[in-house]
């Protein structure tokens, strides 16, 4: 390379890392092949991106998918003193500003979100929830209380975020293609757990800043952590460049690393506990609580976190001084346990990984009381059965149909095995039954029960009459628990004659009447035990 090659290629590089488009350590790529150096000393100090291509693309694809409107490929050549880009093929590279390229903001998406978390929006200014999918932008930040939140970046990346910690976001950028992001994001306070997918040399970059230290990453597995007194860093896969701006240390996979505030002391570098011997579990567990036990790592304590596969969401988070965890109260699904052994400092060191499937079946219930058929006085009866398996809840549902197509009322749903209405029940005939839950989704429900409540069924009243031509219609208000209506028609106001009467289902009656005649209509409710209502009061009725 000659003197002048030699200084362009320098002035290129300083541009790189003064844009910070490449973490610590990484190695830029070089133009190699017909893809010349520029002779314009204004060019190369642009920052830039050098894009190798791949197999299969030509340079007018590469072109097209990268460069914003108004940049072209033949100005893309012309900046590389490329004559024929038809010449160029797999593995060689062109130097593409990153001004010239299609820059797209990419907001973050809340894949989960446990407890009370909180997202401020930079825009507004504004503190809302952070609910299950919710976009997350630019300057947006979140505030975790007792909760936990999972969010999944542009390019495939997730930060898990633990309790009573502050993140934000400071640049969200992808480049044209998938790949060449540029990621920044604050740690203010608490932890994250981040799994990094690999990022490209050459301008892309993923970097979260702590107020003592700064962590970029290459494509890795780690656990960040910040205080007042400092950050610590723990490198589960991959390496992490880390340390105070200026002065980072690589971090390989195993290894951890810390930083008090002020620098003070400078970088801790360590190895990591071992991950602990877990004993073997069920792949499927089919009843829980489920003990897991390990063998003894003479570790002060141990720390538990339970991860949900699917969505990355954090279960639960549990520090013993035992060597051995009882896993309940988990829906059916797939999950992975992490156990790690803790430090006199309480840092984590490498963790065991034990994925396992819960799988609950719930179980129908076996009644008790009351029995079938039975008449009570109480409008607040008690509802008494037996719970035949584990880790689960039910709830009694009372209904006025077999059916159970229009529930009246049910008990709150608990791990107990007797209950009271959620309201008082009028007087009347009444369906029972309980159902079992478990593991989330497995519901098992037993047969159905009749009880009925003593008293007199409210009186019916009459809400209007209609009149058309010499036929009337009369509508009267349902009365829960009721299955007929009793219908009288009279011509004198005390029904000591009854002209007509019958039995209804509906709420409603059409009656052809003789006009200039006046007449009285009543109903009273019915239902199939022993109860019935009062008459309702009287309605004339008189067609003209």
């Amino acid at each position: 390379m000659t003197d002048r090659s030699t200084g362009l290629f320098a002035l290129l590089l300083s541009a790189l890392m003064a844009l910070g488009s490449a973490p610590a350590g990484a190695e830029l790529s070089v133009t190699r092949g017909s893809a010349g150096q520029a002779d314009n000393a204004s060019a190369n100090q642009m920052p830039e991106w050098i894009y190798t291509l791949r197999p299969g693309e030509s340079f007018r694809e590469v072109a097209d998918e990268l460069l914003a409107t108004g940049y072209t490929g033949a100005r893309l050549l012309q900046y590389n003193r490329i004559s024929n880009g038809a010449a160029l093929a797999a593995g060689d590279s062109v130097r593409i500003p990153l001004s010239w390229l299609k820059r797209q903001p990419q907001p973050a998406k809340a894949t989960s979100v446990s407890g009370t978390v909180q997202l401020i929006s930079a825009s507004t200014g504004r503190k809302m929830p952070l609910d299950e999918n919710t976009l997350i932008r630019v300057g947006d930040e979140i505030l975790s209380a007792s909760g936990t939140a999972t969010v999944e970046l542009a390019d495939g990346s997730e930060v898990r975020i633990s309790p009573n910690s502050r993140l934000i976001f400071n640049r969200l950028t992808q480049y044209g293609k998938a790949g060449m992001v540029d990621t920044r994001l604050r740690l203010d306070r608490g932890e994250v757990h981040t799994r990094v997918k690999p990022v490209m040399d050459g301008g892309a970059r993923f970097e979260i800043e702590t107020p003592s230290a700064v962590a970029a990453v290459r494509g890795t597995v780690f656990a960040l952590q910040t205080s007042n007194t400092g950050s610590s860093l723990q490198v589960t896969e991959g390496t992490v460049d880390f340390g105070a701006p200026g002065k980072v240390r690589r971090i390989p996979a195993g290894y951890g690393a810390s930083l008090s505030t002020g620098d003070r002391g400078g970088l801790s570098i360590r190895r990591l506990p071992p991950a602990p011997q877990i004993n073997p579990l069920p792949a499927t567990l089919t009843s829980l609580p489920s003990t897991m036990t390990w063998q003894d790592s003479r570790a002060p304590r141990h720390r538990i976190d339970i991860f949900e596969t699917e969505t990355g969401r954090w279960v639960e988070s549990r520090t013993t001084a035992a060597n051995s965890f009882d896993i309940g109260l988990l829906d059916n699904g797939s999950y992975e346990i992490h156990l790690a052994a803790l430090d006199n400092s309480g840092i984590a060191g490498m963790p065991g990984v034990v994925p396992v499937e819960v799988d609950l079946q719930a179980r129908a219930a076996s009644l008790v009381a009351p029995t079938d058929g039975e008449t009570v006085n109480d409008d607040m009866p008690e509802f008494r059965w037996q719970l035949k398996g584990q880790n689960e809840v039910a709830r009694v549902e009372i209904a006025e149909d077999q059916n159970f197509s229009n529930l009246i009322t049910t008990s709150e749903w608990a791990p107990e095995n007797s209950a009271l209405p959620s309201r008082p029940l009028g007087p009347g005939k009444y369906y029972w039954r309980v159902v079992t839950e478990a593991g989330g989704n497995s519901v098992a429900t037993t047969e159905a029960r009749t009880l009925v409540v003593n008293g007199s069924l409210p009186p019916v009243r009459i809400i209007s009459v209609n009149y058309i031509d010499s036929q009337v219609r009369v509508f009267w208000e349902k009365v829960d628990t009721a299955t007929d209506y009793r219908l009288q028609l009279s011509e004198e106001p005390g029904f000591n004659n009854i002209i007509k009467e019958a039995t209804l289902s509906d709420t409603t009656a059409a009656l052809r009447l003789i006009p200039g005649r006046r007449y009285f209509v009543r109903l009273k409710a019915l239902s199939d035990g022993p109860l019935e209502s009062r008459w309702g009061p009287g309605r004339e009725l008189y067609l003209e």
